[in-house]
């Protein structure tokens, strides 16, 4: 029986022991771990691809999500997966952004964690459901919802990115991105630019 090759990198030791107990009991999973990005680097490119990688969001080395843009080009266009204590929104539309796989929440269930593995190693798109109507909950207080091109603009915004900075990291004119920041703002009621990232965080949404 081929096995899952499953790497999972996290920076702390604990998480990683869980996994190694859990994958005790799965012998049809194969089990690498990393103690940080580098090292999960490593491993993808001696022993990869892998079935699929979980990634710790706060780890060294990850520097955000740079890290799993970076893990999925190396690893073949296999799944990619964030490991996290507590997730946003904005950190969900994010990921599924960038292509990856989902979010797992280290307060998981054991139990549960094996179907979402498996799911995600299939290739599809997880995210825990109190996460997800968090998300939508959030969307759809807003009178007028921002588009998925507005939260694209949103998070480097919020990020202290200038418009030619966010046109350059999204393919878009400067003049376009004028426009979805004052459209944003138009639609969170306020006046400027940071205005509209204390807003959209008190509003869970970044």
């Amino acid at each position: 029986m081929e096995k899952m090759k499953l790497l999972v990198a996290d920076d702390h030791a604990m998480i990683l022991d869980m996994f190694e107990m859990y994958a005790e009991n799965l012998p049809d999973v194969e089990l690498s771990k990393a103690a940080d990005f580098h090292k999960a680097m490593e491993l993808i490119e001696k022993n990869g691809p892998f079935d699929i990688v979980l990634l710790d969001y706060n780890m060294p080395g990850m520097n955000g999500l740079e890290g799993l843009t970076k893990a999925l080009g190396h690893n073949g266009g296999k799944p990619v997966g964030i490991l996290t204590g507590n997730a946003t929104p904005r950190m969900v539309d994010e990921v599924l952004e960038k292509g990856g796989s989902g979010v797992i929440l280290k307060s998981a269930s054991l139990r549960s964690l094996t179907n979402t593995i498996r799911f995600m190693a299939a290739g599809e798109t997880y995210v825990p459901m109190d996460l997800m109507n968090e998300r939508n909950a959030v969307r759809e207080a807003m009178d007028t919802p921002l588009s998925d091109r507005e939260y694209s603009v949103l998070w480097p915004l919020a990020d202290g990115l200038s418009n030619r900075e966010i046109g350059a990291a999204l393919g878009l004119a400067e003049p376009t991105v004028k426009m979805h920041v004052q459209s944003i703002c138009r639609k969170l009621g306020v006046n400027n630019r940071t205005q509209a990232v204390v807003t959209a965080r008190n509003l869970n949404l970044i």
